[in-house]
């Protein structure tokens, strides 16, 4: 008989650098620790599991500063250095990670209808879940956390 495994959830609902890593990090945890694990995309997030959308993730400061012209593109620049600097792996890197360490990528049916989003355009093998699909498996989670 199967040992039935442990369930960890999360949700992502920005596409800036500071949204899209912790899911990303937690989940590849998870998966790494012999949990089933499962990101939930919804809102700006999904554009992260667009076919090219991981690459369009920036960092805006937050505050006045994020409102000045120009300033994202040269946070997400310092932010981009300091992660290499590190030896952390890309947002596009951590991905295919995630996936590879069988990570389940799952975008939000409500998401997709509100902005006329195409199943098609999501990465492939990227499941779509109604909120109900989600709340299923989520009250079945030993972890469930909004990144």
């Amino acid at each position: 008989m199967e040992e039935k495994k442990d369930k960890a959830a999360f949700i992502c609902s920005k596409d800036t650098l500071d949204g899209a890593y912790p899911s990303l990090v937690l989940g590849i945890n998870a998966a790494r620790l012999g949990m089933e694990s499962k990101i939930f995309y919804t809102f700006m997030g999904l554009n992260l599991i667009l076919k090219g959308g991981v690459e369009k993730a920036k960092f805006i400061p937050p505050g006045v500063m994020g409102a000045i012209p120009g300033m994202s593109a040269v946070a997400t620049k310092m932010m981009k250095g300091k992660i290499e600097k590190a030896n952390i792996p890309s947002l596009a890197e951590l991905m295919e990670m995630a996936q590879l360490e069988g990570v389940e990528l799952i975008g939000c049916k409500m998401t997709l209808d509100m902005m006329e989003i195409r199943e098609d355009q999501l990465l492939d093998g990227v499941p779509v879940w109604s909120a109900e699909d989600f709340i299923k498996y989520a009250r079945e989670c030993n972890i469930c956390l909004f990144t």
